[in-house]
């Protein structure tokens, strides 16, 4: 691997340790409130969708994360939580005839902030869309600000501020930049103590989409 180049890979089951420190590292509120990976679920990820789980390494270290799973929401635009979409922290829900990519979840180490980590993975998921014909990729964005606000602005307000450039969101905002599109807030999605567990929905749509007949 070159030196010095952020690299992004599938998942293997020797990877898992390290994933779980990231982890600690990177939603340190989420650890203390016990809403990261588990070695088991990490396991079942790998094992049911190989192709959805993503590292990105850096000088030989795992500095970025991701799961993704497969599923079908009906409606389109349905109101749901974490749990209810992803079935279990096992991806339980997970569909290989589904026409969606959901994005479960990406970190990256602070202390490597800044070499385009996420976008390099959230690339790796469009790629894994289209080579896989799936029609979008969505997921629930933390509102990670959103505990500084939400004396004086309710979550749609907030995100109304956030897209007018009014508040600065560093999560909706890296997702804006990655061609996201906000669809609609997301109530009791999943526990955090930052967004108040409220999450934006946000969608992405493959122009590579073929409808089969």
């Amino acid at each position: 691997m070159p030196k010095n180049e952020v690299i992004i890979r599938n998942v293997t089951f020797e990877d898992i340790p390290e994933i779980i420190e990231l982890q600690k590292k990177s939603f340190p509120y989420m650890y203390i409130e016990g809403m990261i990976w588990k070695k088991e679920s990490l396991e079942n990820h790998v094992r049911i969708f190989p192709e959805g789980q993503f590292i990105a390494e850096y000088d030989g270290k795992i500095i970025g994360s991701a799961s993704s799973l497969i599923v079908n929401l009906i409606p389109e635009y349905k109101e749901h939580t974490w749990m209810e979409i992803c079935g279990t922290a096992g991806f339980g829900n997970h569909d290989p005839t589904g026409d969606t990519l959901y994005a479960a979840d990406v970190s990256t180490h602070p202390d490597h902030r800044g070499l385009g980590v996420g976008t390099k993975i959230y690339e790796a998921r469009k790629t894994l869309a289209i080579k896989l014909n799936l029609r979008r990729i969505i997921g629930g964005g933390r509102l990670f600000n959103y505990c500084e606000y939400a004396d004086k602005l309710s979550a749609d307000e907030y995100v109304k501020n956030v897209l007018e450039g009014k508040i600065r969101e560093p999560v909706l905002y890296f997702q804006i930049k990655n061609a996201f599109n906000f669809i609609k807030i997301l109530p009791n999605y999943i526990k955090d103590s930052r967004s108040l567990n409220y999450a934006t929905f946000i969608e992405w749509k493959n122009p590579e989409y073929r409808k089969v007949l």
